[in-house]
């Protein structure tokens, strides 16, 4: 084999472990307290406030939600994050006006995944109960009659829709509630502000 491939299954082995993300995560994020701390370096208000948002529906630039996203996908979801904002003086004002916004931003995240959450549990429950019906009436016509075709129907309905909130359940489902808490994760994130440019 050569140094290459060696070289090559060496690294996939490394980088598969959790060990790996583990220690990274605590020499990049965790303070002694168990916080994650993130540092972002702004020379001007423009990098944070979207000019193209103005008055009541002022919004901040879409690569500063994505820059938060991308540090906290790498953390657990109980772990509280610092989000420090550094190399710009903002004003009090601004200040409270970004911590607005971005509190407002992740509650709109989590109402639209909360209302989700709760059309797919609908949807589990009609699905279920259709199955469960069509399963019953597939029961009575096997014991009862003879109509080949409506048993063929009625099972092919209870067997499609009892699968459908099956994996509903276990895959949408699920998907939602960690979606979910990585959302509430970055709402309740503490942010300060320091005008003096930083490395942790």
């Amino acid at each position: 084999m050569s140094n290459f491939k060696t070289q090559f299954k060496n690294k996939i082995k490394k980088y598969s472990k959790d060990e790996f993300i583990d220690d990274y995560v605590k020499n990049e994020f965790l303070s002694k307290n168990g916080d994650a701390n993130i540092y972002i370096n702004i020379k001007s208000k423009d990098e944070i406030f979207d000019s193209r948002t103005v008055g009541n529906q002022i919004d901040l630039t879409s690569s500063f939600y994505d820059f938060i996203e991308e540090k906290t996908d790498m953390l657990e979801n109980d772990v509280k994050i610092n989000l420090h904002i550094l190399g710009y003086k903002f004003s009090d004002d601004e200040q409270e006006l970004i911590k607005n916004i971005v509190k407002e931003h992740y509650g709109v995240d989590l109402y639209l995944a909360q209302r989700e959450y709760k059309e797919k549990k609908n949807k589990i429950f009609y699905m279920f109960l259709t199955g469960s019906m069509c399963f019953i009436a597939y029961l009575l016509i096997y014991l009862k009659t003879d109509f080949v075709f409506f048993l063929e129907v009625f099972g092919l309905i209870f067997s499609f829709a009892l699968w459908e909130a099956c994996d509903i359940y276990i895959y949408e489902l699920s998907d939602i509630k960690v979606e979910r808490e990585e959302i509430c994760q970055n709402l309740l994130m503490n942010i300060s502000f320091e005008d003096k440019t930083n490395n942790k």
